[in-house]
């Protein structure tokens, strides 16, 4: 006999659409509901694999957004599980500590949400006899700035000790710095399994004892890119550990560089667009591959594309849809045509006059002035919760201000450049 969890974490049920690229009523249906149908996977999984607990290592909600009718979703869910008999142990993370319902709900008797003090709760006895016990600690506000291993207790005695933390250990790219404590410091605890959650990236960090962050189920914008899955874990009667990645989001989201130095016409830079879906679509394992794609190399195309933009966007979605679950949420431009290239005589006014834009006027701190100037006031205009979205702070404004300044440069010479060459004709 052997005990047998899956270890996920970070679900964000019901999160709100981050990015405003999803313009696509369809795909975004698809995301917006990903992370419930995340979690229904996740009960599959376990009712499939006849496991003895599913562990959930914080933030299964997303914060103050959560309704009651996300947490009676979980309910639900979770009935689902108590039903086969599964258990269900959650430590609450610090978007879980902000949710106004995360006290409020009755779950499953089978369902252990642990407190703020850590403590050993009896998970199942081994045909050898030997004990498993399930140790956590929540977070009981939405910071928690110094290490939560003190509030451990130390492993039961001639039993196997699984731990459930919601950390960022040292610190990670991305995410800020709760609970901290290092990887040494985990396995010297002396637990068999720890169980993390946070950091959104799978990573085993140790293997003896086996340090686990799975990373989020379901990703929900392209800074939460490739796939995304759960842990399962057997532990035997002799206290060996293994542990298996299973996949579930219901959609990825990636990105995609594609070089079109050489390509000159129109089909063939579809062409190439279709085949880098297409060799993506094949090695994922999602329903639903969601693309960033960006353009780059020095093209005869260059100013067509950004001319024809609208044009670009409806044939590129098109080549998507013809490969079943591909959707295109942005496509960024950086290409340049030939007579652009670095050191090469520019024979064409507007590659010169492009040449002159870019040395000259993006870098001029009174045009980045008068660009910032017009955001700012666009920005005034819109939604209190979408100025959040777009600007959170004065480097995301920076950051739109020099975007809009580049790409309106890049659109007016495009057109020149359409303009002048069917002039020539």
């Amino acid at each position: 006999m052997s005990f047998r969890f899956v270890h996920t974490a970070d679900l964000h049920l019901d999160s709100p659409l981050r990015s405003l690229a999803l313009r696509n009523a369809e795909l975004a249906d698809i995301v917006r509901g990903a992370t419930r149908q995340a979690l229904v996977r996740i009960v599959d999984l376990c009712l499939a694999e006849e496991v003895d607990a599913l562990l959930i290592a914080g933030d299964l909600y997303d914060g103050s957004q959560t309704s009651m009718n996300t947490a009676l979703f979980l309910a639900g869910e979770l009935r689902r599980l108590d039903e086969a008999g599964i258990r269900v142990f959650i430590i609450r993370g610090n978007h879980d500590a902000q949710s106004q319902v995360t006290n409020e709900l009755t779950l499953s008797p089978s369902t252990h949400v642990f407190k703020g003090r850590g403590k050993a709760v009896l998970a199942k006895t081994l045909e050898s006899g030997r004990d498993v016990y399930i140790h956590g600690v929540s977070f009981a506000n939405a910071h928690a700035s110094e290490s939560l291993l003190p509030s451990f207790q130390s492993p039961v005695a001639d039993a196997i000790n699984i731990g459930m933390l919601h950390t960022s250990l040292a610190g990670a790219a991305g995410h800020d710095l709760y609970a901290p404590c290092s990887v040494a410091d985990l396995q010297a605890h002396g637990f068999d399994y720890w169980a993390l959650g946070h950091v959104h990236q799978r990573q085993v960090h140790a293997s003896e004892p086996f340090v686990v962050m799975p990373g989020m189920p379901q990703g929900r914008d392209i800074n939460e890119a490739d796939s995304k899955g759960v842990t399962l874990v057997t532990v035997t009667d002799e206290g060996r550990v293994s542990i298996e990645e299973r996949a579930i989001g219901l959609a990825t989201f990636e990105r995609i560089s594609l070089d079109l130095t050489g390509v000159s016409e129109w089909g063939d830079m579809l062409d190439t667009v279709g085949n880098a879906f297409l060799q993506s679509r094949e090695t994922t394992a999602a329903d639903n591959v969601i693309f960033r794609l960006t353009l780059t190399g020095a093209t005869p195309l260059s100013w067509r594309m950004r001319r024809d933009g609208d044009l670009l966007r409806a044939e590129i979605d098109n080549v998507a849809a013809g490969n079943g679950g591909c959707w295109v949420e942005k496509i960024e431009l950086d290409c340049r045509s030939p007579g652009a290239e670095a050191g090469a005589v520019m024979a064409d006014p507007v590659d010169e006059l492009a040449a002159l834009v870019g040395s000259d006027v993006l870098p001029a701190h009174g045009f980045r002035q008068e660009v910032r100037s017009a955001v700012e006031e666009l920005l005034q205009q819109l939604p209190p919760d979408l100025r959040q979205v777009l600007a959170p702070d004065e480097a995301a404004v920076e950051r739109l201000a020099f975007d809009a300044g580049v790409s309106g440069a890049a659109e007016v010479l495009a057109h020149l450049h359409g303009n002048a060459g069917e002039g020539s004709r």
